[in-house]
């Protein structure tokens, strides 16, 4: 009974734990508004050092600098879009986890539906090239002499 409970505790415990984020204490803005604006965008920002991770949950040290400049350019009453639009152009467009659409990210966003489209063609065409292949040609019938030749063969091989 005391072990099941203890169980529980910790399985409570563990689950109803926040996710861990890299953001600061001192990095936290007082407006719960603004502070709910900068992790949308911080989460949506990537982290230059770490690559696959966002600034949100990354504890590089310039992961650190650019939250602080997003909470900067929130608390200077840049919108949303702006502030990613600053960011953007100060750092290109691999600051974005999930790139834009546009022409030189077309291929990107176009890729996979070009390979999945080539493979359909590719399996399309092999069931195709198969089923039109001819067959094996027809065998003719033994002759008398090849039945003879054959059945004197196997005589042997059964004497043998």
């Amino acid at each position: 009974m005391v072990r099941s409970v203890r169980f529980l505790l910790v399985a409570l415990a563990l689950f109803s734990a926040p996710p861990l984020y890299a953001v600061q204490v001192d990095e936290i803005l007082p407006d719960a508004k603004l502070e709910a604006r900068a992790r949308a965008i911080s989460h949506d920002l990537r982290c230059m050092v770490c690559q696959n991770q966002s600034i949100d949950d990354s504890e590089a040290p310039l992961a650190r600098d650019l939250r602080l400049l997003v909470r900067e350019r929130l608390k200077a009453g840049d919108s949303d879009t702006q502030v990613v639009d600053y960011m953007v152009a100060r750092y290109g467009e691999f600051v974005l986890l999930r790139p834009r659409m546009s022409w030189h990210t077309a291929i990107l966003w176009a890729a996979p539906l070009a390979i999945l489209i080539i493979g359909v063609f590719a399996i399309v065409f092999s069931v195709l090239r198969r089923s039109a292949r001819p067959g094996l040609p027809e065998t003719e019938a033994l002759t008398e002499g090849e039945k003879l030749k054959l059945n004197a063969i196997a005589s042997q091989l059964d004497g043998a």
